[in-house]
């Protein structure tokens, strides 16, 4: 095994507590119709990485969009969805994952008839904290129903905020047949 000393010139690297967090006590926010569940924020991993639990809704399509800042990646543990990423089509369904590098254009749709449930996580950690400026903190660990923001008004608000988050809009949500 081979070790790097550490360039002594240079401040020695950061060292973080560590970030426990036991299931369903993490913030919650429901944004997009959604439940997503705070594993981890950017704020306590140094922006290095955030983390959240995400439970969608039938139907909920995002509209195809770049990240300047952050890459992402999702594991799908339960549900199906179908995603494009670059000039893919993929259509994931439970223990599959996609990795979208920053920069490249993608969208998705929740396919299927039940709600899916995955794993989300952006590199850095940064863009998490979008869904918490534009949704509202959850009353319940639940999709939200009538209780949630109007979709105009968040649609407004993610128009609003998410170009300080790296967050551009380059065409139209998948079609329902994809």
């Amino acid at each position: 095994m081979t070790t790097t000393a550490h360039d002594s010139s240079q401040p020695p690297p950061e060292v973080q507590a560590p970030v426990f967090r036991a299931a369903g006590t993490g913030p919650a926010t429901w944004a997009m119709g959604s439940l997503f569940e705070r594993l981890v924020s950017g704020p306590e991993t140094a922006d290095q990485m955030a983390a959240s639990l995400v439970t969608q809704p039938p139907g909920v399509a995002t509209p195809l969009h770049v990240h300047s800042h952050e890459a992402e990646a999702f594991y799908l543990l339960e549900g199906s969805m179908t995603y494009r990423a670059g000039e893919g089509l993929f259509h994931l369904v439970d223990g599959d994952f996609i990795y979208l590098p920053r920069g490249v254009p993608h969208a998705f749709r929740v396919t299927g008839t039940t709600p899916v449930r995955y794993l989300a996580l952006t590199v850095p950690g940064t863009l998490l904290g979008l869904y918490d400026e534009v949704g509202m903190p959850a009353s319940e660990r639940r999709i939200p129903g009538d209780d949630g923001l109007p979709m105009a008004e968040e649609i407004a608000r993610w128009n609003t905020i998410g170009p300080a988050y790296g967050l551009k809009v380059v065409g139209p949500p998948l079609p329902k047949d994809s």
